[in-house]
């Protein structure tokens, strides 16, 4: 299935994509794609529905993020082993995670604010984590059984804030606007591979990222294994899985977002995202 939020931000209601591409309303059935509903019961009792009986939503709607309630919104740094080496940085011997404000979410194709003060905002395109079930110390090998789905995340940073300014990477990665999620949550059983999956991003047409799940440092199951060994998962908490290279802090001579900018992101049966950067007010 592909689950979807839509309608204004903040009072947006769940819905799903049918076969033919159209948007059914789910709000009969369920209050929102959160908790319960992200759990194996839940979603296999949406997926019991015949989605040509929901109400078909014609009109063009605004997509919210993908999953509401995310307690958590956790990501991991050099993940990827080509990314790495565009830093200038080894290869992680074990997961890299720092925290990103949840008020960083917004819609997949919400504008992109470029924060007061900045002058290095970047682009990261990322495989998205949404976790079904709590997960506590569980094995690598029962660690999908945790996972509802998949979604497309872009993991906005502003670098100066991240590298230059003393403390963690927290404030460089949770400005308003720096986690669009979605378009939509595509469940578990139609990723037949998390780690065969191409990803994209192109900022104002061009093509800056290219790459591949398949070099991903730590797999998703393994990521959700590790981190449940830390701390409880619980149903909406969000998994940002790292980046492939292209990013621009990357490029020689370094490249950053500024207002007026189009960004497009993608990843391979997952959706794609549109952003307009524009200045904060």
């Amino acid at each position: 299935m592909k689950l979807v939020r839509f309608g204004a931000a903040g009072a947006e209601k769940p819905g799903l994509i049918d076969g033919d591409g159209d948007l059914r309303d789910l709000s009969n059935h369920i209050a929102d794609i959160a908790g319960e509903t992200l759990s194996p019961e839940g979603l296999a009792a949406l997926a019991a529905l015949n989605a040509s009986s929901l109400p078909r939503i014609a009109e063009k709607q605004r997509l919210g993020p993908c999953v509401a309630g995310t307690g958590k919104f956790i990501c991991i740094g050099l993940n990827y082993s080509d990314h790495a080496r565009e830093a200038g940085l080894p290869v992680p011997t074990e997961p890299i995670v720092f925290m990103k404000a949840t008020s960083a979410i917004c819609g997949p194709d919400d504008d992109l604010v470029i924060p007061r003060g900045s002058t290095k905002t970047d682009w990261e395109v990322e495989l998205g984590i949404v976790i079904g079930k709590t997960a506590k110390h569980v094995s690598k090998e029962d660690a999908l059984e945790h996972v509802a789905g998949y979604c497309v995340l872009h993991d906005v940073s502003e670098r100066a804030f991240q590298n230059e300014r003393q403390g963690q990477w927290t404030k460089g990665k949770s400005c308003d606007t720096f986690g669009p999620t979605g378009p939509w949550l595509v469940t578990r059983e139609e990723v037949a591979d998390p780690q065969n999956l191409s990803m994209w991003l192109k900022v104002n047409g061009e093509t800056m990222q290219s790459g591949s799940t398949r070099t991903m440092v730590f797999g998703v199951a393994e990521l959700v294994s590790y981190l449940s060994d830390f701390m409880s998962l619980h149903p909406g908490d969000i998994i940002s899985t790292g980046t492939p290279p292209g990013v621009g802090m990357g490029l020689s001579p370094q490249r950053y977002l500024k207002a007026g900018d189009v960004v497009e992101l993608g990843i391979e049966g997952l959706g794609q995202q549109r952003q307009l950067c524009i200045s904060s007010s």
